[in-house]
């Protein structure tokens, strides 16, 4: 197993991936015209469904890997710059287009999509939330695929939570204060996106260690 601060280190970067505060708007928008039940039925099934994709994409991720001929820190380099883009994109309290195109922005507009799409994919389990995985999965080891399991479902009822409650949410914090949460979130990811691809950088050229 990893140490306790590596784990640690993954939660924080999962949840900084993921980020509920920036969904919320978009579940608000989602369930205007939803009851309570309904509202609280879908933040459960969003929750469930970022947790089966996590979980699938770090047992099968490296699988995947092999099977096209890319090696993992040729990944952590692809990753970490995936994550990059998306931590600019929040820094300006922007969903970015590696979350969310414009089609698709356009589609949630105009009500034509309903539910689970594209809250839980691609808003929340979106190509940073599944490379993170990946990348935090590759020591192997049933005891580390277990703790990153658990890890995967910290972020999960955290993000539950916080769409169980977002009106509440958004009442307090406002507009401005998703924002500023997610800017913090974004300083956070930034960090982390270099460090992965910093990781990746010296496995693939070994001479930038020395």
């Amino acid at each position: 197993m990893a140490s306790l601060t590596e784990y640690l280190r993954f939660v924080v970067t999962l949840g900084a991936v993921v980020d509920p505060f920036l969904a919320i708007p978009f579940f608000l928008v989602l369930t205007r015209d939803r009851t309570d039940e309904h509202r609280a039925r879908l933040a459960r099934m969003v929750a469930i469904t970022v947790f089966l994709v996590l979980v699938a994409a770090s047992f099968l991720g490296e699988a995947v890997l092999q099977l096209i001929g890319a090696s993992l820190d040729a990944f952590r380099v692809g990753g970490g710059l995936v994550l990059l883009l998306m931590a600019l994109s929040m820094l300006n309290a922007e969903v970015g287009g590696v979350r969310q195109s414009q089609a698709e922005a356009n589609e949630l507009v105009a009500g034509e999509v309903h539910g689970v799409v594209p809250i839980a994919i691609p808003l929340l389990a979106g190509p940073g939330a599944i490379s993170t995985c990946i990348i935090a999965a590759e020591r192997g080891g049933p005891a580390h695929q277990l703790a990153i399991v658990l890890c995967i479902a910290a972020v999960c009822l955290v993000s539950w939570i916080a769409l169980l409650h977002a009106h509440a949410i958004a009442k307090v914090l406002s507009l401005t204060g998703l924002n500023i949460a997610t800017r913090i979130l974004g300083l956070l990811l930034a960090a982390m996106a270099v460090q992965t691809m910093a990781e990746g950088l010296k496995g693939l050229f070994p001479g930038l260690a020395s």
